[in-house]
């Protein structure tokens, strides 16, 4: 059922909503039936959008660190007053499982704006250090463009709007068109929060018109992009053209090595258990299971066990482990390219399940018997999809987990602790988890390669909203 909440028709720049001459319609992918709407701004609104960021950027900048605290707890108190209904916005626009919405995608991120209210309640306007006669300043960047994906669209936003402005930046963000109505709950937070006019507008809208025009904008200093590979190179050479800063956080084909010492059935479900998070749209999903050859049969048929065990179905219900994906196209993209890794000659388990007659639904997938080069081995699906590679050795693990051109995460299992961090050290990704380790929020998060470069979540994730400068005295 619609909300009132759901249906929008407006920008919102310093602090006004601005109708919009066009909606672009929300469609729920459980039902396929349309929950909401949103503005589909124009380039002018968008021009307008970033000079209120430009003009609000002055005095937000001067502010001490425990004035933009204050506002940010403030926003912080808003987001969780709304925590409830951003948990079904999610649900009914991304098609998330409610388990998932709640633990993954909302209180994940309200646990990442928190962390930035208590480094900046520990933080002084001060100098960062001191070398020989210099002292340095971390100082914003400017105007932040954060343009933000589909699959986790309040988790995005929010990791990218908290730290941009507690570093002192304004922001322009533009939500993905087909999951724009979470985004418009976090302006409402910030309005009621009471942040100054023109330090977060909104911008819906496709990312053809509105993304390309936010990229290209001479005043945006920095551009923040979570999204494809393929996007991300083109948001970068658009950047290129007024040499603005450009972080990227882009796609991921990431590796779970199970070393011969390590528990396998563990390692096993909790790879399955990845590769199918958020019905397998998730960037840093462990997508490869990597196993010494001698225990390749063994782990096929344990994660084909897994997988038989997942909940398909509504994303309402608390049972429910995997929804339906975002769009008819995704759903379509995803069982093509199971279909020709079959054709290929691969073996594939789904489990002999009926799927809801209506929504984007597919079955979780194990996949084996194809190359390493195998495209299904090498793309990224982007459903949940997990193929099993076999190894010889260690040294063979190791290459085989490095031959992507995708470096986004991983990881390693071992009985050996110091073993399974020197292989992941060898490992070309940005962050590897050993033996089911917990997600930290704190800790640096980005990726090698055409993952992208730049790091969001924690004080890096700060960092990279700023400017260095040096003083000598």
């Amino acid at each position: 059922m619609a909300r009132t909440e759901w249906r929008r028709d407006s920008a919102f720049i310093a602090n006004r909503w601005r109708r919009t001459d066009q909606v672009v319609e929300v469609e729920n992918p459980a039902t396929g039936t349309v929950i909401g709407t949103a503005a589909n701004s124009s380039t002018a609104l968008v021009d307008e959008a970033v000079r209120a960021a430009r003009r609000a950027f002055d005095d937000w900048a001067a502010l001490g660190v425990r004035q933009r605290a204050a506002y940010l707890a403030a926003l912080h108190r808003e987001l969780q007053a709304r925590r409830e209904l951003l948990v079904q916005t999610t649900v009914a626009e991304v098609g998330a499982p409610i388990r998932v919405a709640r633990e993954a995608h909302i209180d994940l991120a309200l646990q990442v704006v928190g962390y930035y209210v208590d480094l900046l309640a520990d933080a002084d306007d001060g100098p960062v250090e001191q070398v020989g006669n210099s002292l340095v300043f971390r100082e914003p960047a400017g105007v932040v463009g954060c343009i933000t994906p589909w699959n986790y669209p309040a988790y995005q936003l929010l990791i990218k709007v908290a730290p941009a402005i507690a570093a002192g930046c304004t922001v322009v963000a533009k939500p993905a068109e087909l999951t724009p109505l979470t985004a418009y709950l976090v302006a409402d937070a910030a309005l009621a929060a009471g942040l100054p006019a023109g330090v977060l507008n909104l911008v819906p809208g496709s990312g053809r018109v509105v993304g390309e025009a936010l990229v290209a904008h001479p005043e945006v200093d920095l551009v923040s992009f979570t999204g494809s590979t393929g996007v991300g190179a083109r948001v970068a050479a658009s950047a290129a053209a007024t040499l603005k800063r450009v972080a990227l956080e882009l796609g991921g084909k990431s590796a779970s090595l199970v070393l011969p010492d390590a528990d396998v059935t563990a390692a096993v479900r909790a790879t399955v258990d990845s590769a199918t998070l958020n019905t397998g749209q998730t960037c840093s999903a462990w997508t490869r299971l990597l196993v010494p050859q001698e225990r390749y049969e063994e782990a096929y048929r344990l994660a084909c066990g897994r997988a038989a065990e997942l909940v398909v179905g509504d994303p309402t219900h608390e049972d429910t482990d995997l929804g339906p994906l975002i769009s008819a196209g995704q759903r379509e993209s995803v069982t093509a390219m199971v279909a020709r890794a079959v054709a290929d000659g691969a073996r594939c388990f789904q489990p002999a399940r009926e799927l809801p007659p209506q929504g984007h639904y597919v079955a979780p997938t194990v996949v084996a018997d194809v190359p390493p080069e195998a495209e299904i081995a090498q793309e990224e699906v982007f459903g949940p999809v997990l193929v099993v590679l076999p190894y010889r050795d260690e040294a063979d693990a190791i290459r085989l987990a490095n031959h992507t051109v995708y470096g986004l995460a991983g990881a390693v299992w071992s009985g050996d602790q110091e073993r399974a961090v020197r292989v992941a050290r060898a490992l070309r990704t940005g962050q590897v988890d050993i033996n089911g380790a917990p997600f930290n929020p704190a800790a640096p998060f980005g990726g090698y390669k055409r993952s992208g470069y730049g790091r969001e979540l924690g004080r890096y994730g700060y960092e990279e909203f700023t400017q260095v400068k040096a003083v000598q005295v």
